[in-house]
């Protein structure tokens, strides 16, 4: 897909969104509707998963300011959650390589993605209270991924904390040296390039299908996603038979 302020690429199975508006990556309503666009675009290619990385010295300092006026504060929002919607209905797990700052509405973005890579000089926060106004969906998504009183502590101070504090609230997963900062993305990422793109689905369904459930219905919800989803795959069917016979398993991808 060709975009003005955002890259893709898709290469070897791994699809790669890239914010492209250095040196901040400000969000403006333009680019934030390629980026919607963007996730539906990588929701239809053949691939295992999603990285979402930037170009410039910061992941992204947020959404433009001008764009939080009176006349056009409704479009910025209901733009900015069409980003969340598109990657919400993605299956492909998403990964979200963070080299720099990503504050505002740009963290939001990282908090929104299934995994997060971050380099030793990475910043990150909620600033928007200083500014007199809160972040939507960091205030739904922060009591989901820390604690309640962490989550308190990030979105009331506005405080901008840094990858290794991020780390110690469970926020990132994994802390990497700035200077070959792309190399180790790309090594994290492998892990995962050597599954089935079919069985990461099926999985990042289940996990999602048993949150905020209680355990019978959580339990039910992703017994049916195995049985009734996953088992009849190929995929599936090779995995166990590979298994079973020693070898490694040719995926098909179905």
């Amino acid at each position: 897909m060709s975009y003005k302020f955002i890259k893709t690429n898709n290469a070897d199975g791994l699809v790669t969104i890239t914010l492209d508006s250095p040196p901040l990556n400000v969000l403006t309503i333009p680019m934030m509707e390629e980026l919607a666009d963007a996730f539906v675009w990588a929701k239809g290619q053949a691939g295992k998963i999603i990285l979402l990385n930037a170009a410039g010295k910061a992941f992204s300092a947020g959404v433009d300011v001008a764009d939080h006026t009176p006349d056009k504060v409704n479009k910025m929002i209901e733009v900015f959650d069409s980003i969340f919607h598109s990657m919400n209905d993605n299956d492909k797990p998403i990964v979200c390589a963070v080299n720099g700052a990503a504050l505002g509405g740009g963290y939001e973005l990282v908090l929104f993605s299934d995994m997060v890579v971050a380099s030793e000089k990475a910043k990150l926060g909620q600033p928007e209270i200083a500014v007199g106004v809160f972040p939507p969906l960091a205030s739904y998504m922060l009591p989901r991924l820390t604690s309640l009183p962490h989550a308190y502590e990030l979105l009331l101070s506005g405080e901008v904390i840094d990858a290794t504090r991020a780390d110690k609230l469970g926020l990132v997963n994994t802390v990497l040296p700035a200077d070959n900062f792309a190399e180790g993305v790309q090594e994290f990422c492998k892990k995962f390039m050597a599954m089935s793109p079919v069985v990461l689905a099926y999985t990042k369904k289940a996990i999602k299908a048993g949150l905020n459930k209680g355990f019978i219905e959580g339990l039910k919800a992703i017994d049916d996603i195995y049985l009734n989803e996953l088992m009849p795959t190929a995929d599936a069917k090779e995995g166990l038979s590979a298994f079973m016979e020693k070898r490694k398993p040719v995926w098909q991808g179905k």
